[in-house]
């Protein structure tokens, strides 16, 4: 159905920006699973009526973030992309919803390492691999958002 969110997702609120003109994402948080997704609307797609690579790169660079402050494993810092392979599987289309995971494979002092899938209504369109810096703690202003 075109615009439903599936059950259990809510809205992560990310402020303004470059995030806040192109979200809403949405988060499914239970135990140890956590799953990231939006709704492909016109304004991400390119004239094909296919999602623009560069929406798709955001959404991945998203995930692993969001990913490891769900879980705990860098507590409440900034993540700054280091390094981001995406390799794009297949072309995901108008109103599809996009739904990722990833993966946490090591977290040091310093790094935080991951890989991801990520699907749109169920079939594999992106998959991905990042390294991301431990920053410095949320401010006021972002802590509210995340």
């Amino acid at each position: 159905m075109s615009g439903a969110v599936p059950a259990g997702f809510v809205a992560v609120p990310m402020g303004g920006g470059f995030i806040g003109i192109n979200g809403p994402f949405y988060v499914r948080h239970e135990g140890t699973l956590v799953q990231m997704g939006f709704r492909i609307e016109d304004r991400h797609c390119n004239p094909m009526g296919v999602c623009h690579g560069g929406m798709m790169a955001s959404f991945c660079d998203m995930l692993v973030p969001v990913t490891a402050h769900r879980m705990a494993a860098v507590g409440r810092r900034f993540l700054p992309t280091i390094s981001l392979q995406v390799d794009y599987l297949a072309a995901a289309r108008r109103d599809a919803w996009v739904q990722g995971e990833a993966q946490l494979l090591r977290v040091t002092k310093g790094l935080v390492f991951a890989q991801g899938l990520v699907q749109a209504d169920g079939e594999p369109v992106a998959r991905l691999s990042g390294v991301y810096k431990i920053g410095q703690p949320f401010g006021p202003q972002i802590e509210a958002l995340a």
